[in-house]
């Protein structure tokens, strides 16, 4: 058998790979279409293969059903949102915590405000008849990592204020923080995670009312409002963090424990139930 025949089985299976992820890209592009329109709940593979010219039978040899469609816009999304977080934070200098947290923050807002149907989708209304799978932890726990690392930092590095350090929680708010505790370094205060939680919460719960239309008649439609009274938001959530503006963090004196795969899982569904976050979380239904 010559070279040429040789090759020839791997050149056609590439093909036939690029043609499939090809085809997966097309159903992937109009299942957003359609989440524009028709909202999560409407999803349907027959429309989609409708508006592709495919049949549905066609459609199903690349998407399984609903909910496998459902889980690859999901942690598109949650992979969207982190790799925008990710990015801005890593662009703020390493001493600047408060720069860095409002970072995060404005990376967050901007994504959701450029992509409403998708922030929708994983911070939005509960998808009826659909339960995320585990697939659906490790990309959701990305962003909040982003803001742990933060905290542990603010720690490690000292650049704490002094209420925020001195602070105290209860005895039921430390039981509560049970989760969230389990995932960041030991010498991170509760009343540090509590703070930090809370402003995580606040952060996207500002975010859903400018993104939801639940700001008109309570903060500025004029250019400018908008972006002010978040600014605004952003610098009295790191104050209240302790992380505020004008305190940089020195040379760290001992290295951060890295959060761990296990640790990741974890963080996600502790994130998820700290920012009502249950979009995708309902029961079973067929395509």
């Amino acid at each position: 058998m010559s070279q040429t025949e040789q090759d020839r089985p791997s050149v056609l299976q590439a093909a036939r790979e690029r043609t499939r992820a090809e085809i997966t890209r097309e159903i992937m592009n109009a299942a957003r279409r359609h989440l524009a329109t028709e909202g999560a709940s409407g999803l349907s593979l027959r429309a989609i293969a409708r508006e592709l010219g495919m049949s549905s039978s066609a459609v199903y040899r690349y998407v399984a059903s609903r909910d496998e469609l459902l889980t690859r816009l999901i942690v598109a999304a949650y992979e969207a949102l982190a790799s925008a977080v990710e990015a801005q934070e890593a662009a703020a200098a390493r001493n600047d915590l408060a720069g860095r947290w409002a970072a995060v923050c404005r990376a967050v807002r901007e994504w959701a405000l450029a992509n409403p149907n998708e922030y929708a989708l994983i911070y939005g209304t509960p998808v009826p008849g659909y339960v995320a799978p585990p697939a659906t932890i490790a990309p959701a726990a990305r962003a909040s990592t982003v803001l742990l690392h933060i905290l542990a930092d603010a720690v490690v590095n000292g650049s704490l204020t002094p209420a925020a350090s001195a602070d105290d929680v209860s005895r039921g708010a430390r039981a509560a923080l049970a989760p969230a505790r389990s995932v960041v370094p030991a010498d991170v205060p509760d009343a540090l995670l509590q703070r930090g939680l809370m402003a995580w919460a606040a952060l996207f719960g500002t975010v859903s009312f400018e993104v939801f239309g639940q700001l008109h008649g309570i903060v500025g439609d004029q250019p400018g409002d908008r972006e002010a009274f978040f600014a605004e938001s952003v610098r009295r959530w790191a104050a209240h963090v302790g992380i505020a503006p004008g305190r940089t963090a020195p040379a760290a004196r001992r290295p951060r424990r890295q959060l761990q795969p296990a640790d990741l899982a974890q963080t996600a569904v502790s994130a998820e139930a700290i920012t009502g976050d249950g979009s995708h979380i309902a029961k079973e239904a067929r395509s």
